[in-house]
């Protein structure tokens, strides 16, 4: 999850120069069959082994298609994305998070022209809205994270609270009643420093209805996202936060809940992990996030499989084993082992009776995605980053939110 995790912050395959780039080199075509690149990630030390396994079963199916595996670190595939592609030597199938840039230089075959319709209908539909342009799809959601609120069950207990809160009102209120039992507690962990403000807002923006955009204009001073930062403004001044949440950072804040000492964050599912490895006897439970009127939300965010338009008649076959890699039985086996939440109705179906994810799985369907489409967005998500903090300082919602809107305009 922590390669995982990282990827999806990793934009500079989107911002590479592709224009100009006519496939050329091999073509894919073997004597009596095709063969298909695939350029793939590491996520753990078990990726390289259940990708052959997926493939050599393939293989054995259908031998008249060869898929040829690399495999590349976290550290090394944007440079070694960026070379291929420059070197007219793009892989038939990359799976990484960044896709726009290709797709607009038209690169990429559409989602329908590589697979079949029924996996296509069978990916969650806010992940196949994330994964399109303009209407049309280009990545193949392949694995997914969401966000769901983890609570100390037992400072709730001496808190006197009965259920997790679902809305805005009831998480200040539940903040409040767990900050006042002193001993160095907090209500509700709120990180805007500069790891990952832009997801803490997100979550509360996403909460009230609001965006990031309008159309294809960045629109960070809208009303409905001034209307969620003044509430995450009055959950600081109220202290029903830990003190000067611009200083926190995601990481280090989990940390502290972990020991037991914040009664409420929003959590990543690696954080259930991380409880059973640095204090197992932590009382905790997982729910969806509180929003404004209680309509459940979640943060999403996605890896992808894409398929480059390169020389030669490779459509049959990349629709062959695409299709393969999203059937029910192959892809829930590949998410699951890896840690990950799927991005299908089947996959989702099938895990569902895992208690550790069942959260998560829960609010999926309704996750919500940064616009990391939009070209603007970067340098949004970066004055996010380092301006966000300012509400905890005593700076107005409404004067960050235009300072905000400002660097994104440029």
């Amino acid at each position: 999850m922590k390669r995982f995790v990282r990827s999806l912050a990793a934009v500079a395959v989107a911002g590479l120069t592709l224009t100009g780039c006519g496939f050329g080199g091999d073509d894919g075509q073997s004597e009596g069959g095709s063969t298909l690149s695939f350029l793939v990630p590491s996520y753990s030390d078990g990726t390289k082994a259940l990708w052959e396994g997926i493939i050599a079963d393939f293989e054995a199916a259908h031998s008249d298609i060869n898929v040829e595996l690399e495999i590349q670190s976290w550290d090394n595939i944007n440079d070694v994305v960026r070379t291929k592609v420059q070197s007219n030597a793009a892989p038939d199938i990359l799976n990484i998070d960044a896709f726009s840039g290709f797709a607009a230089d038209d690169l990429l075959y559409s989602a329908d022209e590589v697979v079949s319709a029924s996996t296509v209908a069978d990916f969650q539909q806010s992940f196949a809205d994330n994964a399109s342009i303009d209407g049309t799809m280009y990545g193949l959601p392949l694995i997914a994270s969401a966000r769901t609120m983890f609570y100390n069950t037992e400072l709730f207990e001496r808190a006197g609270i009965a259920a997790p809160p679902k809305t805005w009102d009831q998480l200040l209120d539940a903040a409040k009643k767990v900050a006042g039992l002193g001993d160095g507690v907090y209500g509700y962990g709120m990180p805007l420093g500069s790891e990952e403000a832009q997801a803490e807002t997100s979550i509360w923006t996403f909460g009230n209805g609001g965006s990031w955009t309008n159309g294809s204009t960045i629109a960070a001073n809208t009303p409905a996202n001034l209307e969620a930062v003044t509430f995450m403004k009055r959950m600081i001044d109220e202290k029903a936060t830990q003190p000067d949440p611009g200083a926190s950072d995601r990481t280090p804040m989990l940390d502290v809940f972990i020991q037991g000492k914040i009664g409420m964050v929003v959590a990543l599912p690696p954080t259930v992990g991380q409880i059973a490895e640095k204090n197992p006897n932590l009382k905790y439970a997982s729910a969806p996030i509180p929003t404004k009127d209680g309509q459940p939300m979640t943060l999403g965010v996605a890896d992808h499989l894409m398929a480059f338009k390169n020389k030669g008649d490779k459509q049959e076959a990349l629709k062959t084993f695409l299709d393969y890699v999203f059937s029910a039985p192959v892809y829930t086996k590949f998410v699951d082992t890896e840690g990950f939440l799927p991005t299908t109705k089947s996959g989702a179906a099938a895990l569902a009776g895992k208690k550790e994810i069942a959260s998560f799985l829960e609010v999926l369907p309704n996750a919500r995605f940064y616009p990391s489409t939009n070209p603007q967005w970067a340098t949004t998500q970066g004055a996010m980053q380092s301006l966000m903090g300012q509400i905890g300082q005593g700076k107005a919602p409404g004067a960050v939110l235009d300072e905000i809107q400002a660097k994104a305009n440029g």
